[in-house]
């Protein structure tokens, strides 16, 4: 279990939180020479306040601290869960957790053959040959709103296959939800939550951006936005149920801040790898190349946040997956779904990697220390 590493670049700089047995609030920490380094102070005694600055990056830089782990100890801790070592959290904590829907032609296809199934993986199959068939499979420079796009509709439209996932994936309008509440996303090691009613699931290996108050991008971290294929295709109404669970929500294992080995350029060509191992020796492996996501961060950031809708504490907004696994475990043509004790491996060369382990939702650590815990105890530590 301890191999999964963090696989962290060697440059670059990033920040995160950490539980320190014995500190009752979370710790703000960077990496610096393969140790973690606590920065915690009373100017800054969450990442929400770092990505607020002007220049987060330089702050970290140049911020005193204290080692308090290896990065070999930390990622060990993290995947056993050791209550009594060091390990890693979520690396946002007041942010609203956001994600965008529907970024990448081929996930809208995903999607509305979802719908057409009805939550049933056997029909899936025929229903993706059929869509393939009638407007072709090379659809990646396919621009939202475009003349071009709402061509595609049309025929969509008159083969009977209309879905409300075409006006969010190909027109005017991107689809934002809620993914989950502030302060209840899980990091790297920690459980992710499937609910036992669903058969038909799977991860959706993103990476999120962070976005402060002003909507100015602040950096980027890994994300896998648990999906309920099977609840989703029932109705786009169960959007809540489908992604809003007990520890369904994971990013990790860092924030990597934008500084002169990292910009939103990197965001953009950046290439996403997902592998799955289960108990059962089933394995998968894919990847998706965020060059073909048809919405930029910077348009899906500014649909998120803006005049119309404020966030002072800024976001982490999970960008979309093009990547849906469809890889048969078991019986034929009943494609993929998880299975309790899958260990799921989200990395990018300059992001590192993201590690989690599948259970029920109920039977992951439960949601308990929320902002309010965390006012308290950074009051009683004299940090605000």
């Amino acid at each position: 279990m301890t191999s999964h590493s963090m696989r962290l670049p060697d440059t670059g700089t990033f920040v995160g939180r950490a539980h320190a047995p014995g500190t009752a609030h979370p710790l703000v920490v960077t990496v610096r020479d393969g140790s973690v380094v606590d920065i915690t102070s009373a100017h800054a005694p969450t990442v929400r306040d770092i990505c607020e600055m002007d220049d987060p990056a330089a702050f970290v830089r140049g911020a005193k601290g204290k080692s308090i782990a290896t990065i070999d100890t930390i990622t060990a801790a993290s995947l056993t869960h050791a209550a009594s070592a060091i390990r890693l959290l979520s690396p946002v904590d007041l942010h609203a957790v956001k994600a965008a829907g529907v970024t990448f032609v081929v996930s809208l296809l995903e999607r509305v053959i979802e719908e057409q199934a009805r939550g049933s993986a056997d029909k899936a199959e025929a229903i993706r040959a059929d869509i393939h068939g009638l407007i072709g499979e090379d659809l990646s420079k396919l621009r939202p709103g475009s003349p071009e796009a709402m061509a595609i509709k049309a025929k969509l439209i008159a083969r009977g296959v209309w879905s409300q996932y075409l006006e969010v994936g190909i027109g005017p309008d991107a689809e934002i939800f809620t993914k989950c509440q502030p302060m209840s996303s899980v990091g790297f090691g920690a459980d992710v939550g499937l609910l036992e009613a669903s058969t038909w699931n799977n991860p959706e290996p993103e990476i999120a951006v962070i976005a402060a108050s002003s909507g100015r991008i602040a950096g980027a971290t890994l994300g896998n936005d648990v999906n309920l294929r099977d609840m989703e295709g029932r109705s786009a109404l169960l959007l809540g149920k489908t992604k809003d669970n007990n520890a369904s929500a994971a990013l990790g294992p860092f924030i990597r801040l934008f500084d002169d080995t990292f910009t939103i350029a990197d965001v953009k060509k950046a290439r996403v790898n997902l592998a799955v191992e289960g108990t059962d020796g089933f394995s998968l492996e894919g990847s998706s190349s965020m060059a073909e996501i048809s919405r930029s961060p910077e348009e899906l950031v500014a649909a998120a946040m803006g005049p119309h809708h404020q966030y002072p504490d800024g976001m982490a907004l999970y960008l979309g997956t093009m990547f849906v696994p469809s890889k048969d475990r078991g019986e034929v043509g009943k494609g993929f779904t998880h299975k309790i004790g899958d260990m799921v491996t989200i990395s990018s060369d300059k992001l590192g990697a993201l590690v989690n382990r599948v259970k029920y939702s109920p039977d992951c650590p439960h949601w308990t220390y929320g902002t309010r815990m965390l006012m308290r105890d950074l009051a009683a530590a004299k940090l605000i």
